[in-house]
């Protein structure tokens, strides 16, 4: 018997294949074919976006998260029940190269410092509350038990209405652009730790954008554009 060892391998269907881009290029190729159809809908507030608009919405928040001085592989947290917020928050942080860290709606004070500190999040962006969670009163609280954590911008208030409506730094997102690769880390998305700590599993460009192409694909859907992040359930985008 050869004691030399014997690699196994196995290859999955070539067809559909894969996107192989990152959430930043999937959505400007969109916009370059459908700018002026609606893309995301919030029926609570009555708010839209076309293609283009949504573009521009997360080009501001970009800009503003790079003058924050988010850099590539810094995370971002987002605490937040369903918004249109929360959507725009993920392109803008995977523009950048950032990655989004969803925190769970309901997480009780323990639980929320502990997945701040093992992500090393530098930024959350919150809800004010959410139920009867008083997310204002729990960062609060956390706030000098994590280091990392530089600030806390809530949703709604006028530092975020400053960060939607900064002025787009059109170069310095270029620039960032040049050097992501889809295969980059964007998104750390915790367990809920029913079972012990919460455990944080890190999701790349091509992992997300696959994940709701095919989810797309398994539908059978009429697609009209390759514009595929899962959206959260109070939004619709057009597929």
């Amino acid at each position: 018997m050869s004691d030399a060892m014997t690699l196994s391998h196995a290859r999955g269907p070539a067809r559909p294949a894969l996107l192989d881009e990152t959430i930043g290029a999937n959505l400007r190729r969109t916009v370059a074919r459908f700018a002026d159809r609606q893309a995301l809908v919030d029926a609570p507030s009555g708010r839209s976006w076309t293609y283009a608009q949504f573009q521009d919405d997360v080009d501001a928040i970009a800009s503003a998260l790079v003058q924050l001085g988010i850099e590539p592989g810094d995370r971002v947290g987002i605490w937040s029940p369903n918004t249109p917020e929360w959507t725009l928050l993920q392109y803008a942080t995977a523009q950048i190269g950032a990655m989004l860290v969803t925190i769970n709606p309901a997480y009780r004070v323990h639980e929320l410092e502990f997945a701040l500190n093992q992500s090393s999040i530098s930024y959350v962006f919150a809800a004010s509350s959410f139920k009867t969670s008083n997310y204002v009163a729990m960062l609060d609280e956390v706030r000098d038990r994590c280091p990392a954590l530089r600030g806390v911008v809530i949703i709604g208030e006028a530092r975020w209405l400053e960060i939607a409506t900064s002025s787009v730094d059109g170069a310095a997102l270029r620039r960032i652009a040049s050097g992501l690769k889809p295969s980059h880390p964007v998104c750390i998305q915790y367990t809920s730790g029913t079972t012990g700590s919460p455990k944080g599993a890190t999701l790349t460009h091509t992992n997300i954008l696959n994940n709701g192409y095919f989810v797309g694909e398994g539908l059978d859907t009429p697609s009209t554009t390759e514009f595929v992040y899962p959206c959260r359930s109070t939004t619709a985008l057009a597929w």
